[in-house]
């Protein structure tokens, strides 16, 4: 008994070195390898300082810059500890509310894209639609004094087309589209 004891106790420090030490460590060692960027969180780096992840929202509620997707955590948006969606669904009163309140904040122009005006399912989406985009660039032209041409230009150099041509759909990340835009008012 004390020798089938001893076995068992020697696996199991073998297997926690196997599988909670060793294991990880090899697979920690192989992203940083072959995806850095990746296993580092995909950070944007302006001049030397983090500037945010191109991988979560961040909040812009500056008329001279384009807003994101509205997030479903709260309090805080795109908040990563909170991520989820807002559950809820098409016929609650409490969604519709909230989108009419949405389109009054963006000036009441309707159509309006419904990435302006929705949540993503995580709730921490970094992306819009090039139509969200092109929605907010005659508010960004008045706000920074640039011509809305300009802006077009630079959303169609920041829209990422589908991966591997047929998966998504052509996308914008708020965060590079902002900072390109503080790049053209130097």
């Amino acid at each position: 008994m004390l020798q089938t004891t001893l076995q068992s106790i020697r696996a199991l420090i073998v297997f926690t070195l196997i599988a909670g030490f060793a294991c990880p460590l090899i697979v920690i060692g192989i992203a940083q390898v072959a995806f850095n960027e990746q296993a580092n969180g995909s950070l944007i780096l302006q001049n030397g300082k983090i500037a945010g992840s191109r991988l979560i929202g961040q909040a812009f509620s500056d008329p001279k810059y384009f807003w994101g997707r509205p997030s479903a955590t709260s309090p805080m948006p795109y908040n990563g500890a909170s991520s989820s969606g807002s559950n809820q669904g098409p016929t609650n009163p409490a969604l519709k509310e909230a989108v009419e309140g949405r389109i009054k904040d963006l000036g009441g122009k309707t159509p309006v894209p419904a990435d302006l005006v929705t949540a993503s399912g995580s709730g921490l989406d970094p992306h819009i639609s090039p139509a969200a985009a092109e929605y907010q660039i005659e508010r960004i032209s008045k706000a920074r004094g640039v011509p809305e041409d300009r802006l077009r230009e630079l959303v169609k150099k920041y829209t990422e087309s589908r991966q591997l041509g047929v998966l998504g759909e052509p996308r914008v990340n708020v965060l590079e589209l902002n900072l390109a835009l503080d790049g053209i008012n130097k």
